[in-house]
C-alpha cells in the first residue's frame, strides 16, 4: 500500500537498523573490554555463576598464601629445635665424657662451665625464636592449638595441636641444666655421680625434639599436600570462570563484521525507502 502518512518500509528499515546497531555496540564492546559479560543484562545467570567462581578462586589464592606461610613458619621451628638437638648431643657428649673415672675435677669443672653455656643458650632458643615478630617456641604460637585457614570456605581448616608435647619438652629440657630457666652454676657435672644420671635425662629431653619436629614435620607435609590441591582447584575454577565470562575473539569478530555488513545494508535500504513517496506523486501527475 502506497501512503503519504506512512512509510512502512522505512519504520521496517529504522527498526532493523536499530536492532543492527545495538548488536553491534554490544560485539564491539565485548571485543573492547575482553568479555562476553560486560553487565547482568549480557547473561544474568552466568555472572552470578562467575562471581561464585570468582570469590573461591581468589579465597583459594589467599589460602595458598596461608599454607606457604604456614610451611615457613613450622621450617622456621624445625631449624631452632635442629638446633637444639644439635646442643644436647654435646651435653651429652660432656655427661659421658664426666662420667668417665678418667676426668679429673677440673676436668669436670671445665665441662661444666660449656654445659652451663650451652643450657643458656637452649633456653634463649626456645624462649626467643620468633616467626613474623611472635614468640614460636615455649609460651609462643606452637605452644598452643593452631589453626590454619586452607580454603575458601570457614570449614576448610586445619589445626595443629602441640601443647602436650610442647609442655613435656620444657619440663625435659628443665631436667637436663638448671640454666635452662635462668642463669647459674650448675652441678650437673661436678657432683659426684650426677654426670651419669644425666645422660638418661639428655637422651629423654632429645626423644622428646624428636617427638616435636616429626609433628611438624608431618603438619608441614600436610600443607604442601593442601597447597598442590589449592593450586589444581585454582586452575580448573579460573578456567570454568573464562568460559563463561571471556569473549571467544573469533566468533565474536566474525559476529560483529556480520553487524557492519548488515548495518550498511539496513542505512542503504533507509535511504532507499524514502523514495516511496515519490511513486504517490508520480501517480498523480
Amino acid at each position: 500500500m502506497l501512503s503519504l502518512h506512512t512509510n512502512a518500509a522505512a519504520l521496517t528499515s529504522q527498526n532493523a537498523v536499530g536492532s543492527t546497531q545495538k548488536q553491534l555496540s554490544t560485539s564491539m564492546q565485548r571485543l573492547g573490554t575482553g568479555y562476553r559479560i560486560n553487565s547482568a543484562m549480557d547473561d544474568a545467570a552466568g555472572l552470578q555463576i562467575a562471581t561464585r567462581l570468582n570469590a573461591q578462586t581468589r579465597g583459594m589464592a589467599v589460602a595458598q598464601r596461608n599454607t606457604q606461610n604456614g610451611i615457613s613458619m613450622m621450617q622456621t621451628a624445625e631449624g631452632a629445635f635442629n638446633e637444639v638437638s644439635n646442643i644436647l648431643l654435646r651435653m651429652k657428649d660432656l655427661a659421658t665424657q664426666a662420667a668417665d673415672a678418667t676426668s679429673s675435677a677440673q676436668d669436670q669443672t671445665a665441662m661444666q662451665s660449656e654445659f652451663d653455656a650451652l643450657g643458656q643458650e637452649l633456653g634463649n632458643i626456645m624462649n626467643n625464636t620468633s616467626f613474623g615478630g611472635n614468640k614460636l617456641l615455649a609460651g609462643g604460637t606452637i605452644a598452643s592449638a593452631i589453626t590454619f585457614q586452607v580454603g575458601a570456605s570457614s570449614s576448610e581448616k586445619m589445626t595443629v595441636d602441640l601443647s602436650t608435647q610442647m609442655t613435656q619438652l620444657g619440663t625435659d629440657l628443665g631436667a637436663v641444666s638448671a640454666n635452662y630457666s635462668a642463669a647459674a652454676t650448675g652441678t650437673e657435672l661436678t657432683a659426684a655421680g650426677s654426670a651419669n644420671g644425666m645422660i638418661d635425662k639428655i637422651n629423654t629431653a632429645i626423644d622428646s625434639v624428636g617427638t616435636v619436629r616429626s609433628a611438624l614435620g608431618a603438619a608441614s607435609n600436610r600443607l604442601d599436600h593442601i597447597y598442590n590441591n589449592l593450586s589444581n582447584m585454582s586452575t580448573n575454577t579460573t578456567q570454568a570462570q573464562s568460559r563463561i565470562m571471556d569473549v571467544d575473539y573469533a566468533s565474536e569478530t566474525a559476529n560483529m563484521t556480520s553487524k557492519q555488513m548488515l548495518m550498511q545494508a539496513g542505512t542503504s535500504m533507509l535511504k532507499q525507502s524514502s523514495s516511496m513517496s515519490q511513486l504517490v506523486m508520480s501517480l498523480m501527475q
